[in-house]
């Protein structure tokens, strides 16, 4: 068990299910394994975390040399997060899933699925043109600016595009469970990211 509260995991989204709660009622869930995740570096401000255990076989010389001098595993995800100041870390410390219990509220972080090269109708959601009396039109871009002021296309236009694979975060989803011996955290609603998609975990900014 952890002797402090740490406000912030890293994770990797396994996938969604759904559990009934006391009262019966069946609720969406999705599964997160939250950490452990290992303390790498501790800065001034910011706290260095790993996620993700790695064979060294799959890591480059100057990563390998990194957690070599360290002396802890390798980690795959590696990443800083603002330290609590009034907390004290030690390199090779593990953070685990217990920070959190259920009826917390946290925010999710993870980048969203992509979806390649998509028309506006399904990136923008258009309405679309006309579909009767021989139009051609139907899910076509149309006219972009006009010809006199400003004469060109504004910047930001709505148009056709690379859609999905941007970071998103979720706000406010609660806790349901809380598995501290597999590691696993279960939130109610869905979270951004494909299965086994890396997640930051975060307790809620807007939630008391």
């Amino acid at each position: 068990m952890c002797s402090f509260i740490m406000t912030e995991l890293l994770g990797k989204k396994i996938g969604m299910t759904q559990v009934f709660s006391e009262d019966s009622k069946r609720i969406s869930v999705t599964v997160i394994e939250a950490g452990p995740c290992l303390v790498l570096a501790v800065k001034e401000k910011n706290i260095q975390l790993g996620f993700d255990a790695v064979s060294e076989k799959k890591l480059k010389k100057p990563m390998l040399g990194y957690f070599r001098k360290l002396n802890v595993t390798p980690r795959k995800l590696i990443k800083e997060s603002i330290k609590d100041p009034a907390k004290e870390f030690k390199v090779g410390e593990e953070l685990k899933v217990d920070v959190f219990k259920p009826g917390d509220y946290v925010d999710i972080s993870g980048t969203s699925i992509g979806k390649g090269f998509q028309g506006g109708v399904k990136r923008w959601h258009w309405q679309g043109g006309p579909r009767t009396h021989g139009s051609m039109s139907h899910r076509r871009v149309g006219s972009l600016g006009s010809s006199t002021s400003p004469g060109r296309v504004l910047k930001g236009h709505h148009l056709p595009g690379h859609m999905g694979a941007h970071r998103v975060t979720v706000q406010n989803l609660k806790v349901v469970k809380v598995d501290s011996e597999n590691n696993l955290l279960l939130v109610k609603g869905a979270v951004p990211g494909h299965k086994n998609g890396y997640l930051i975990i975060r307790k809620a900014k807007k939630k008391k």
